[in-house]
């Protein structure tokens, strides 16, 4: 489509989560960029707004706010007022194809319903497109492509962050071990193992970082590090390097260009995995991807060894 109109109103809904925030900043940053003088407002949930601060591509975050009714109907008069040109779903569900719609741009684009989670939320678009690259970024630049994102920058802007918590004051390593689902999660167990390893051999603590109100339990040899996103994000910034699962934390990591391990088990790391080349994946051959979200720690998780993890970290350790 034409960016030949100046002044553009554009509306990226991604309203969550930590993880897919992350995978959309490089199309935001490519709409941004493809249109002078345009006018762009990201809408998402307050908890992971953090992650927005500071982007010089995003001229107004607006907070969904769905909480009460009154907070439902000022975000609804928001969306209205600002008399978008464009719309951009990048979450393919049912609620966030809604709030596209509230917005009464004169266009709404989206991925065709055989690649929406929700398939009923693609009535909602008026211009479908069909992605046939793998990794989800590349996908999201696909959808901002369509919309008129000629130049795709593959760059994510994230803040600095603030200093949340009690960190160690020299070096460490960070991970986060939960993950939206239980299936993705790295046995507990393991992180004891791995503290040991860590400390006695290279002298350098594991931090576990948890949002407040997790159930993150202490791990023995291990230090609590709890935080919100922006406390995430210093954290991630400081330590030497991260051991990730599949989820929100870990694409911070990778976003930044942090070095270290990634564990993965039931998804596929070609789709979902760390972007960039810094982080190491640890995946068992014989792991079988599903998008099934179990209840339980998948044996593909629990077949990839403390020892394993060591080594890989060591490696990433020395090579600093």
């Amino acid at each position: 489509m034409s960016n030949g109109k100046p002044n553009i109103r554009i509306l990226v809904v991604r309203l969550g989560a930590m993880g897919d925030i992350v995978h959309t900043l490089p199309a935001a940053a490519s709409l941004k960029h493809s249109y002078p003088g345009s006018r762009l407002t990201w809408i998402v949930e307050p908890k992971w707004a953090a992650l927005l601060e500071d982007n010089p591509f995003i001229d107004r975050v607006e907070l969904l706010d769905r909480d009460s009714p009154a907070g439902l109907l000022r975000s609804w008069r928001a969306l209205r007022s600002e008399g978008y040109d464009l719309a951009i779903d990048f979450q393919g569900l049912i609620k966030s194809a809604l709030v596209a719609s509230a917005a009464h741009p004169e266009r709404i684009f989206g991925f065709h319903q055989t690649q929406v989670r929700e398939r009923t939320a693609a009535l909602f678009y008026s211009d479908k497109t069909i992605s046939h690259a793998v990794h989800v970024v590349d996908r999201n630049l696909d959808l901002a492509a369509a919309a008129g994102a000629a130049n795709a920058l593959r760059t994510f802007p994230l803040p600095q962050g603030r200093a949340e918590g009690d960190l160690p004051p020299g070096d460490f390593v960070l991970a986060s071990p939960l993950a939206g689902w239980r299936a993705k999660q790295w046995p507990m167990e393991h992180y004891g193992v791995l503290a040991a390893r860590l400390r006695r051999d290279l002298g350098i603590p594991l931090v576990l970082n948890g949002p407040p109100g997790s159930p993150l339990p202490v791990v023995a040899g291990a230090i609590v590090h709890v935080s919100g996103v922006a406390g995430l994000i210093h954290a991630t910034r400081r330590a030497a390097a991260v051991l990730g699962v599949d989820s929100g934390p870990l694409h911070i990591a990778a976003a930044l260009g942090k070095p270290g391990v990634a564990i993965f088990g039931p998804t596929d790391p070609a789709r979902n995995g760390p972007y960039g080349d810094s982080l190491k994946v640890l995946r068992s051959v014989a792991a079988p991807t599903t998008y099934k979200r179990g209840a339980a720690i998948s044996e593909s998780m629990r077949s990839i060894l403390p020892d394993e993890v060591f080594e890989a970290l060591r490696a990433v350790c020395v090579a600093r």
